[in-house]
């Protein structure tokens, strides 16, 4: 028998989180994934529903008003949201990692206080602005959005587009050119409120999947930003989104568990009702072998997974984006991406004429494959990135 509870290498107060987890996300985010896929629908409120329920901060110090846990509890969070509703998963990834650990790990005794309280509760929802038209995987050499210093202020003026949030957020995390001779160096990150004049919502995106989770583009006018709210130095901004990425490979890797998870749950239990010649699909041994295989790729990624999460607690954090971390986060998210493709695969397969059908969760799950092979670095980076780390 599958089961999803009975997870190998986890402790007792590991599993407890990823169960506590997987019961709220069956009861409260569950019920929201069918209207969010088929009207790109937000629900308002969710945030601080899972704050209430504690699982928002999580990697942040208790005394900030997190949760204290590790990386790797995080990503068992990230996990069970990602079985129960995926497009939820991304939006809380992104503020719960991108935006909310980045400024707690990187950000400056003024910025914790001011606004890590708030983004733990929920109250408050995060964002990253790091991607712009035009740029793609050269994000940090192709960076057009300028911060010109004037007084204890900065101006901002630019774009940033395929943002996760951007429309529902309250804080937004932009990375910035301060010098443009530096390439891809001279960037400086900002903490930003979006209730301040100058930002502007330019379009909702329509996406194939993940839909629901709220993807925008957005622009910059003269915004003015306060100096203080300046994360690390200026012209350092390389720096912190190099290492920033790493932990973010090892965070959103689980998505891609949760979602291979749920379509092999569908999968057997499909085969199981499924009949033709008089009998249920799983009694064909094509079908027994579909399965065998979708729950041993399973099984790889949850390893990875979990090594590289666990991997994440060990190191120095300041060591995030060089080394064998760079290279093993890159691998994680990768496999993770690659294999949810196939399980997919197969998962529309054995559904057949219904897994094609898009009201069917198959198909929604089927659509949300392709993502984490182009987000977060695409699988052509992430090979970059270890192969280079082979060689050097």
């Amino acid at each position: 028998m599958y089961s999803r509870t009975n997870q190998f290498g986890l402790n007792e107060e590991q599993k407890a989180i990823l169960d506590a987890a997987d019961q709220f996300g069956k009861k409260e985010l569950y019920p929201l994934a069918e209207k969010m896929d088929n009207e790109e629908w937000w629900p308002e409120g969710i945030f601080k529903k899972m704050g209430d329920a504690g699982f928002i901060g999580l990697t942040v110090d208790t005394k900030h008003g997190g949760a204290g846990m590790s990386y790797l509890q995080a990503g068992l969070v990230c996990q069970a949201f990602g079985r129960w509703n995926h497009a939820i998963a991304l939006s809380w990834v992104a503020h719960e990692n991108l935006c909310l650990d980045n400024i707690y790990r990187n950000g400056s005794q003024y910025i914790r206080e001011k606004y890590i309280p708030g983004l733990c509760s929920g109250e408050l929802i995060g964002a990253l602005g790091l991607t712009e038209p035009g740029a793609g995987s050269d994000v940090l050499g192709s960076m057009r959005t300028s911060a010109v210093k004037d007084g204890d202020h900065y101006i901002l003026n630019g774009s940033k587009t395929y943002i996760t949030n951007g429309s529902i957020a309250d804080i937004i995390l932009v990375y910035t050119k301060t010098d443009f001779k530096k390439a891809n160096k001279g960037i400086t990150a900002f903490v930003v409120e979006t209730n301040n004049p100058g930002f502007k919502i330019i379009s909702k995106l329509k996406k194939m999947g993940f839909r629901g989770s709220q993807t925008n583009e957005l622009f910059f006018e003269d915004f003015r930003v306060p100096a203080i709210n300046m994360i690390g130095k200026e012209g350092e901004g390389h720096i912190t989104v190099m290492n920033g990425l790493d932990f973010e490979r090892a965070m959103i890797a689980p998505i891609s568990l949760g979602i291979s998870e749920r379509a092999l749950e569908i999968s057997i239990e499909y085969a199981k009702i499924r009949e033709q010649f008089g009998k249920p699909i799983s009694s064909f041994q094509m079908i027994q072998s579909k399965l065998a295989d979708m729950y041993t790729w399973v099984q790889s990624v949850r390893a990875l997974v979990y090594t590289v999460l666990s991997e994440c607690d060990t190191i120095d954090k300041k060591d995030g984006g060089r080394g064998q971390i760079h290279m093993n986060t890159a691998a994680s998210v990768m496999h993770a991406a690659s294999t949810c493709n196939k399980v997919l695969d197969e998962t529309v397969q054995i559904h057949g004429g219904m897994g094609y059908m898009w009201e069917s969760e198959a198909n929604r799950l089927y659509r949300a494959s392709k993502l984490l092979e182009i987000g977060a670095g695409t699988t052509e980076v992430r090979k970059m990135v270890i192969s280079k780390g082979l060689l050097h």
